[in-house]
């Protein structure tokens, strides 16, 4: 009976990761896995990852996002120059067909929280509008978690950022 019990615990869990993930489309346009990384004790922005890919059709291009959690939201890089790690605003991101776009902490794209209207805790969520140049925009819900093993840890990273 034990057993049972605990091989029916098993088989529950190892399906909680799936029916947990985010997933939003529109269209040919998928969006998943949403997250944003807790900000800091007295750091006012933090940053947003998504992955995004285009099944069939034209690319796109991310241009824009805006969120009740903050100011305002820019589209950003990260690259080494001089052995330093700067971050810099992009005026868009482009979303290839066929291809997974991937952001993750600790380096490459990302969507810039500024001036929060209130802390990023981990287990909160907010919802963000995404801006598409030829798709238009995309409501979706970004859940608040650690970096977990997706790279450097995103508030010493923000806590000492240079653009």
């Amino acid at each position: 009976m034990r057993f049972m019990f605990l091989l029916m615990l098993a088989a529950a869990l190892s399906m909680a990761g799936p029916a947990m993930a985010q997933e939003y489309r529109l269209d040919d346009l998928i969006i998943t896995h949403p997250f944003a990384t807790p900000s800091p004790p007295s750091v006012d922005h933090a940053a947003v990852y998504v992955d995004i890919s285009i099944a069939s059709g034209e690319s796109d291009a991310l241009v824009g996002a805006s969120t009740p959690a903050s100011e305002t939201v820019e589209l950003h890089d990260m690259a080494m120059e001089g052995g330093v790690m700067r971050m810099f605003p992009v005026d868009e991101i482009e979303v290839p067909t066929s291809t997974l776009l991937t952001m993750r902490p600790g380096g490459g794209h990302h969507l810039m929280l500024s001036d929060l209207t209130a802390p990023l805790r981990e287990g909160d969520s907010f919802p963000l509008t995404l801006t598409f140049a030829e798709r238009g925009e995309v409501d979706i819900h970004v859940r608040v978690q650690s970096a977990g093993d997706g790279g450097a840890d995103a508030g010493e990273l923000l806590h000492r950022h240079r653009h």
